[in-house]
């Protein structure tokens, strides 16, 4: 069998890898240029927040972030004033008697129970037995 020709610059494929390390290190390259001009502009922005008195996080968010698409599932009420459902409830009272109170109703568990936990840490609530709490 006779013996393949060695091409001058190398097989196919040592061609077509150095290539692409030389690609790579010009992408690479751009990569850097382009994240130092995104520091700048946004250091930029911070500049003129600053002189505007405006939010830093209005001016640098997402042009998504400020006008949500409209098929973008709306959001349901806001958060929870979770001392003013601690008021609510009777001096003694147990994991269902959270979930009477009405803007609690739709909440997982583990979010009445991490209500629960946060309400004994910062002493708003004793535990008397297992499942039953008293307010203090």
């Amino acid at each position: 069998m006779p013996r393949r020709k060695r091409l001058p610059g190398g097989s196919a494929l040592e061609q077509v890898q150095r290539q692409a390390r030389a690609l790579l290190v010009t992408l690479n390259g751009e990569i850097r240029d382009k994240e130092a001009e995104v520091k700048r502009l946004k250091a930029e922005a911070e500049t003129l927040c600053r002189l505007s008195g405006a939010p830093k996080t209005a001016a640098l968010a997402a042009p998504s972030a400020a006008a949500p698409a409209a098929s973008a599932k709306p959001r349901r009420g806001g958060r929870i004033n979770w001392v003013a459902v601690l008021q609510q409830l009777p001096k003694q009272f147990k994991a269902a008697d959270i979930r009477r109170v009405n803007i609690v109703k739709s909440k997982r568990p583990s979010e009445l129970f991490a209500a629960i936990t946060r309400w004994i840490e910062t002493g708003g609530v004793r535990r008397k037995t297992r499942g039953v709490y008293e307010r203090v």
